[in-house]
């Protein structure tokens, strides 16, 4: 306990240090000489200037061309590339532990919650949201709260779903509201209003034919609930049929695509003219290709990993590649079929697209580098890396109505990321982080991840 006392403590003092040295004398910081990634899918600006004052961006453009404040602080950024700092508009947060990789509602505390928005943080994600299996009023507490080091959360609390449809993962299933009737549904959706929450969720899935699922009565009861509380309603979804029928019963958006069928026509023109938005949910870190003869993917062998995943989660993932490997199976194990060429169809049409990774879903679905990995797989179904930044920043603020977030421009909130490659060469460059800013403060990364290999090495030796 005194060990990680120490540490805590260290953190709280490198966090001080870094907050007294960014304000500098006059409050305002200019950060100059990087290449600036707006989010809006205009040119980058080059040899760029970023003035910050008071926790928000005054000022962008290039560097000599814009007005600084006197006696502000100068930081040179010559080499680097500045991006928004990203939202992840599907999450499922508190129930697993990073240090062990263990999924249990007994991880569901404000300490583990508050952990997952930091891990989200120090991987350059402003905000999310977590989409179903909040438990009580944590997440409703910690929305309202400005948390150093840490992502936004926003929230839908508990979703709707036939019993046991919900969540696949056992120590979740149990949390969302059981619905089998049309007054159910609609109660579960008053219960629901007096939290106010971001969305009203809605699994609609019979998970490969071994469960019931809601059917069409039930859930346009549930929407047309959640309209007469004005709260939007939100749709998992895996059928087409099913989401031709959400769509016409006035959900706003689909986390994940459709899956069992390739996307028609009749789907396309529903979603444009109702503007529905889709999280296509690729797969994260488990769609991702392999190279080597080791067969595990670029990533795995990414600074990232060891920097802040315990090495109980990372053998257990290497024991996974190996038993795959030998039995000559594909690595990204239970991908769907038509996910990515729906999402390819469903682009090139105009539909929108944002970026959701469907983190800590299960254990195997790691806090940062599903969201990060997940980008190359959206690259994958037909987006640039230019269309990728933007559904993952200025499309997803939309979406959450982050307003403050998505763009590096005047007015919004200094949240933004430095890194030491360009994202619009190669996307899986969002993951060479030099540092993260949330709300003008640096994000204290050295201190974070001190906690989370000491954390790491307690868990590997009680075990």
């Amino acid at each position: 306990m005194k060990k990680l006392s120490l540490v805590a403590s260290i953190v709280g003092l490198t966090g001080a240090l870094g907050l007294a040295q960014s304000r500098g004398p006059a409050g305002a910081v200019v950060f100059e000489g990087g290449r600036l990634v707006i989010g809006n899918a205009s040119a980058p600006i080059e040899s760029g200037a970023l003035v910050v004052e008071n926790g928000r961006i005054t000022a962008v453009g290039r560097k000599g061309a814009v007005r600084v404040p006197a006696r502000a602080a100068h930081v040179d950024l010559t080499g680097k590339t500045v991006m928004p700092a990203m939202i992840d508009a599907h999450g499922h947060l508190g129930f697993l532990d990073m240090a062990n990789g263990t999924m249990s509602k007994a991880n569901f505390t404000r300490e583990n919650y508050i952990d997952h928005l930091q891990r989200y943080a120090y991987h350059g994600i402003a905000a999310t949201i977590s989409t179903g299996t909040d438990m009580g009023d944590l997440a409703y507490q910690l929305r309202d709260e400005v948390i150093p080091n840490a992502a936004i959360i926003r929230t839908v609390g508990r979703g709707l779903a036939w019993p046991g449809s919900g969540p696949n993962d056992p120590s979740r299933n149990d949390v969302p509201y059981a619905v089998t009737n049309v007054e159910e549904a609609r109660k579960a959706v008053q219960d629901l209003a007096t939290h106010k929450p971001d969305f009203v969720k809605i699994w609609v899935d019979d998970r490969n034919g071994r469960q019931k699922k809601l059917t069409p009565d039930i859930y346009r009861a549930a929407v047309d609930e959640a309209r007469k509380h004005n709260l939007r309603a939100i749709a998992h979804v895996f059928d087409l049929e099913d989401a031709k029928g959400l769509v016409r019963a006035g959900v706003e958006g689909f986390l994940h695509s459709i899956r069992d069928a390739p996307v028609d026509d009749e789907f396309i023109r529903l979603a444009k003219e109702h503007n529905i938005w889709i999280t296509p949910n690729l797969g994260g870190i488990n769609r991702a290709s392999l190279i080597g003869p080791s067969g595990t993917p670029a990533w795995f062998d990414d600074p990232l990993v060891r920097e802040t995943i315990a090495p109980v989660m990372i053998n257990a993932r290497m024991e996974m590649y190996e038993k795959r490997r030998t039995a000559g199976a594909p690595a990204a194990g239970g991908a769907q079929v038509f996910d990515l060429e729906n999402t390819r169809k469903l682009h090139a049409a105009g539909v929108r697209l944002v970026l959701g990774s469907d983190t800590a879903g299960d254990s195997n679905r790691w806090i940062g580098m599903m969201t990060l990995v997940e980008l190359e797989n959206m690259v994958a179904a037909g987006l640039t890396p230019a269309e990728v930044i933007v559904a993952a920043t200025r499309d997803a603020a939309a979406v959450l109505r982050l307003d403050q977030l998505g763009t590096v421009a005047p007015g919004k909130s200094a949240d933004f990321i430095v890194l030491d490659a360009n994202p619009l060469d190669n996307i899986a460059n969002v993951r060479k982080i030099a540092k993260v800013y949330l709300r003008g403060q640096e994000v204290d990364r050295a201190g974070l991840r001190a906690r989370w290999q000491a954390q790491s090495s307690k868990a590997t030796t009680t075990h």
